[in-house]
């Protein structure tokens, strides 16, 4: 794969220079790390690898070295800011640029812009809202799981399942009109879909960030209990921009909606793949209470990333990092870590509960973390109980995988049931 190809082919949000074999995986080990990783974890923990743009970063395997970076904010996660060397192009870095940001990227931003945002943010991720939202995740996951069962095995459970009901929560949580729900999910699906072209895909984004930009002023002549609406009505000073607003909720819709949608697909198919595991699961669904952790661990579907850039001079395991240097750390190979889990490979719901890196560490880790636990847990649970024998439509080695997106999942997955 060329450089060039790698930046036409794929998404925006998809597109790293990655090399191809550090990106591939195997359709016979679709859940493993790609094997490149995996020798690359063998020699070093942090490794220096080239990208296809020329440059070069250090890729971090290991889970006490990944856990180290994401704990120290030394590692800059302000990309606005500094020079990562993981642009498309290397025409496309850009110098660092001082001053305030007057935007509301709260993933790609340091203390203390970051801090004040996480804390509002934080304050709106409430027990109670929580505990509310949980119904509502049963009630779309029955509803959905219903209309695949009266339109008839088989059917497709990413379109059908998997996208529409972490969509729909992230609808929820913002306090989205119910008539507008079918236009914010139709340009969901656009915007992330790698089978559209440049064109559609930019221009299902624009639609998102206006849908925003009008939902934010919604909320701002009309309060509801929502997060957005809490976000502008609650005592916050500064109080926030309509811009930052518009950020907050484009973040919140990515990282919730794209993130828990290719888990509950993966983690299905994984299961299928795994009959011992889910004739545990069917037997006894409440072992999703502490399982789902261990479909966190195993399939750690954050396939690239996240990246930190170093802010100054440092040493990490040894290695000298220098100031400026970009850090890719590898969540799946970090999260299968021998020195870490014993067994790693093995997928197992009944083992004991141990920290991972799948939500992230330190200060950016998961808000919607419980959410994302809450979706997993109902979701899988009521499909493998309402859905008997639920299984694969296709040979699994011929389930499409997303190994060029920065989510790794499968694009689609065909199942059957009785």
């Amino acid at each position: 794969m060329s450089a060039e190809k790698t930046t036409t082919d794929a998404p925006v949000m998809a597109r790293r220079p990655l090399p191809p074999e550090l990106l591939e995986r195997g359709a016979e080990h679709p859940f493993d790390p790609p094997a490149a990783r995996q020798r690359l974890r063998a020699e070093s923990p942090v490794a220096r690898v080239d990208l296809l743009n020329g440059a070069q970063a250090w890729m971090i395997t290991g889970y006490a070295q990944a856990r180290a970076v994401l704990a120290d904010t030394r590692y800059s996660s302000d990309t606005v800011r500094r020079t990562s060397a993981m642009q498309l192009t290397s025409q496309q870095a850009t110098a660092a640029k001082p001053g305030e940001r007057a935007d509301g990227m709260f993933i790609f931003m340091d203390p203390p812009e970051h801090t004040r945002l996480r804390r509002l943010l934080t304050s709106q991720f409430t027990v109670r809202r929580m505990q509310a939202l949980e119904e509502r995740v049963r009630e779309i996951a029955v509803e959905h799981i219903e209309a695949m069962r009266g339109a008839g095995s088989p059917a497709d459970l990413v379109p059908a399942f998997a996208l529409p009901l972490p969509s729909l929560v992230i609808c929820e949580l913002l306090g989205v009109a119910y008539a507008d729900r079918a236009e914010f999910q139709e340009r969901s699906a656009i915007a992330l879909n790698l089978t559209k072209s440049d064109a559609e895909r930019f221009a299902a984004s624009a639609g998102l960030r206006d849908f925003m930009r009008e939902l934010v002023a919604v909320k701002r002549a009309t309060p509801d209990d929502m997060l957005l609406s809490g976000l502008i009505h609650d005592d916050i000073t500064p109080p926030l921009t309509d811009a930052e607003l518009v950020d907050i909720g484009i973040t919140l819709l990515g990282a919730g909606h794209e993130t828990t949608a290719n888990m509950l697909a993966l983690s299905t198919f994984a299961l299928l793949e795994n009959p011992e595991q889910l004739a545990a699961v069917r037997a006894e669904p409440e072992l999703l209470s502490t399982g789902v952790e261990e479909l966190l661990r195993y399939l750690s579907i954050v396939h690239t990333g996240p990246t930190r850039i170093a802010s100054e001079d440092m040493e990490l395991d040894g290695v000298s990092i220098a100031e400026g240097d970009t850090v890719v750390l590898s969540v799946p190979n970090a999260n299968r870590d021998a020195e870490h889990w014993a067994d790693p490979e093995r997928l197992d719901l009944a083992r004991p509960r141990s920290p991972h890196l799948a939500f992230g560490h330190g200060v950016h880790q998961c808000l919607g973390q419980q959410l994302a636990r809450v979706e997993l847990r109902i979701g899988l649970a009521e499909l493998f109980t309402r859905l008997p024998g639920l299984r694969l439509a296709a040979p699994a080695e011929e389930i499409p995988l997303r190994t060029d997106m920065v989510i790794f999942g499968v694009h689609s997955l065909p199942v059957a049931w009785d």
